[in-house]
């Protein structure tokens, strides 16, 4: 399964360079980094990204963060999954922008 992490460019520009970040601040405070999954993400954009250009979003394998890979209750009482370890470029199975349009952010076609 795929999950979402939508990162800022200056962040996504970090772990490039760097191979590997704690996440973006809400992450860095939370102690924890924040993913969604596809049936998550759009609201995600909306709720946290409100108006933001210049966003990534990037794809994972949840099965391949082992144990430091929780379902946790969020939103609604909706289980996000929450990575307590470092994120890694390597571990990335794609990224892609994620441009704004007047109706919100444009997500991939095919999204799963």
């Amino acid at each position: 399964m795929l999950i979402y992490k939508i990162l800022r460019s200056s962040e996504w520009e970090e772990l490039q360079v760097n191979g590997a970040i704690l996440g973006a601040p809400v992450d860095l405070s939370d102690g924890f980094v924040h993913f969604s999954t596809a049936s998550q993400v759009a609201e995600t954009a909306a709720r946290h990204f409100a108006q933001q250009d210049g966003l990534w979003l990037l794809a994972y394998d949840a099965d391949g963060f082992g144990n430091a890979l929780k379902w946790e209750a969020s939103r609604g009482g909706a289980l996000f999954p929450h990575l307590y370890a470092p994120l890694r470029y390597s571990d990335a199975v794609w990224a892609c922008p994620l441009p704004l349009c007047a109706s919100g952010h444009v997500l991939p076609d095919g999204l799963k």
